[in-house]
């Protein structure tokens, strides 16, 4: 049984920082991809960050977003820094097995419930 957890979600001020964690349950850790996903109210879920023996990111959070991972503790985060109002959305941690990163949603075969994340301005 898999099970992911978000955690980290809060409200915050535009320019502040938040960071997101993932807790991996009932899966080869080491063995996953783990990748997180965002989704705006009327908008479609999209990419943000994905790690296994590499990394990707989306474009729009190239450069302010970090995800890492702790094998020890089957955790993902992910950094966010310089919030824009367009960061907003619902955050989910999916996971896909196997060692490449992967972008698009059909490749991920469980998902959390997500975390809400509300930037103000």
């Amino acid at each position: 049984h898999v099970q992911l957890v978000e955690i980290g979600g809060g409200l915050v001020q535009a320019g502040d920082s938040l960071r997101l964690a993932c807790v991996a349950s009932g899966v080869s850790f080491t063995r996953s991809v783990m990748a997180w996903f965002r989704q705006a109210p009327g908008k479609e879920r999209e990419f943000v960050a994905a790690i296994a023996n590499s990394v990707n990111y989306a474009d729009p959070v190239k450069g302010r977003f970090t995800i890492s991972r702790d094998n020890d503790k089957n955790l993902v985060y992910l950094q966010m820094d310089t919030l824009k109002p367009e960061d907003a959305a619902v955050y989910y941690c999916a996971t896909r097995a196997g060692f490449w990163v992967a972008s698009a949603e059909r490749e991920y075969d469980y998902w959390g419930q997500g975390t809400q994340v509300i930037v103000s301005s």
